[in-house]
């Protein structure tokens, strides 16, 4: 291994060891060897896989710490892979030299206003674990072109920037498992102008990852953001699963925000949303132009302003989930707006205040929606269970739409008005309200 302190570096958190450690990454043996210690470096350590072969940091057991006291990377990897996952596209050396580049058990932490932790440029199997980043801007930064990352039982926490940000990168398959991506001031994992195929984000704490943390002004953004609305940018095979993501509530603020175009020649989609624990910010779930995107079996609780809310989108599958609210600050509520093929089943919104809704607002709130079938769900305890405007062909059967308060305050349990053709109510159980149970003041039917 090439110990870092042979080529000259001092360790004790004072002297500048930059020049010895790229000393030991241009004439060392491959693994790049911290021992215990405090390294303080000025520029970013690059390391070339092209021309350096095979290469690993290691941090002795989480021992080391590299600080990262200027501009940019503390660790550039920069390979020259321009292919995709297939064997057969790999050139040049990257299948004998850049395969596999692996990070581990190290501490990077900034002292930089733009200190970074690391940033991959064109690498091809790489590989973060027991890594942990703070006080950097971005925590693991990938641009350009990467393929096969795999980031496990990493921290990256409290950062300025965002924890794992794909920065206009071409990327197909990222694993993100195990970690700890928390107190990340613009995110805590990020897509934006990029090109993504197979994204997995499993078994996570992703929390808290906004201003509040850093005294800053608030910006909008989510514990899981992922926008394809610049040109040619398209995100599709995700699953985020069995992770916590929650968070204090900010301006605009989401645990999961997808923003996408759904006219592009090649629709966004394929998105499962499962088995997760998401709470407490101003809109939990935040869908805008989406296509294709089951969201089932979570817990969605405790929103400033909706638990759920859908906005321009179709084909949306939603099962399963338990939507509810634990203090009476907090909502519960479920809104589509201009959305269409949407299914609401099997699913649970309770309100368990005795206050209801902010502003006595529907439980599921439809506008200008069509072809909606809610089915097999439980309303309760809403001032409305459901409310549409201007929606047509709304399918509701077998659902129970009960106020079960001491003193009940349920107006509706079916509220639908303005324009629309072709909906039904049937086989509900209803609750006795103060109005009608159904209320139904729909033009055009």
């Amino acid at each position: 291994m090439s110990n870092v302190t042979r080529f000259g570096a001092i360790g004790d958190g004072v002297a500048d060891d930059t020049e010895a450690i790229q000393h030991a990454v241009t004439q060392g043996d491959g693994v790049l060897h911290f021992p215990p210690g405090t390294y303080r470096i000025t520029q970013p350590i690059e390391i070339k896989l092209a021309e350096r072969g095979p290469l690993g940091i290691d941090g002795t057991g989480g021992t080391a710490r590299v600080v990262m006291n200027g501009k940019g990377p503390a660790f550039r990897l920069v390979g020259t892979h321009g292919g995709t996952g297939d064997p057969g596209s790999r050139k040049g050396n990257v299948a004998s030299h850049q395969r596999l580049p692996t990070i581990r058990n190290i501490e990077v932490e900034g002292a930089h206003a733009e200190a970074d932790g690391f940033e991959l440029i064109e690498t091809m199997q790489s590989v973060f674990e027991g890594v942990l980043v703070t006080r950097c801007r971005h925590g693991i930064h990938l641009i350009q072109r990467n393929r096969n990352v795999l980031i496990s039982h990493c921290h990256i926490y409290f950062n300025t920037g965002v924890g794992v940000y794909l920065d206009g990168v071409n990327l197909h398959q990222i694993n993100i498992a195990s970690s700890h991506i928390s107190y990340n001031r613009l995110g805590g994992i990020r897509l934006d102008r990029s090109e993504v195929r197979n994204l997995q984000i499993t078994g996570n704490d992703i929390e808290y990852n906004n201003h509040k943390s850093h005294g800053a002004e608030p910006e909008p953004t989510a514990e899981i953001y992922i926008d394809t609305t610049a040109e040619g940018a398209s995100v599709n095979e995700v699953t985020i699963a069995s992770n916590t993501i929650q968070a204090t509530g900010s301006p605009e603020g989401a645990n999961i925000r997808i923003k996408e175009t759904p006219d592009q020649s090649r629709p966004p989609g394929l998105f499962a949303i499962s088995g997760n624990i998401i709470g407490s910010q101003e809109n939990n779930v935040h869908l805008t132009g989406c296509y294709g995107i089951a969201l089932s079996g979570n817990t969605i609780y405790s929103c400033e302003n909706r638990n759920l809310l859908i906005e321009d989108s179709r084909l949306i599958n939603v099962s399963g989930n338990t939507f509810r609210r634990h203090t009476p600050r907090y909502g519960t509520g479920v809104r589509f707006t201009g959305s269409s093929d949407i299914t609401f089943t099997g699913c649970g919104i309770h309100d368990e205040t005795a206050e209801g809704q902010p502003n006595l607002t529907a439980l599921l709130e439809l506008e200008r929606c069509q072809r909606i079938n809610i089915s097999g769900s439980q309303f309760l305890n809403g001032a409305i269970g459901v409310a549409g405007n201007d929606c047509s062909h709304v399918i509701l059967t077998g659902n129970t739409l009960h106020d079960t308060r001491e003193r009940p305050i349920a107006k509706h349990a079916i509220r639908f008005i303005g324009e629309g053709e072709g909906n039904t109510a049937a086989h509900n159980s209803l609750v006795q309200t103060s109005g009608k149970a159904i209320e139904v003041n729909v033009k055009g039917i």
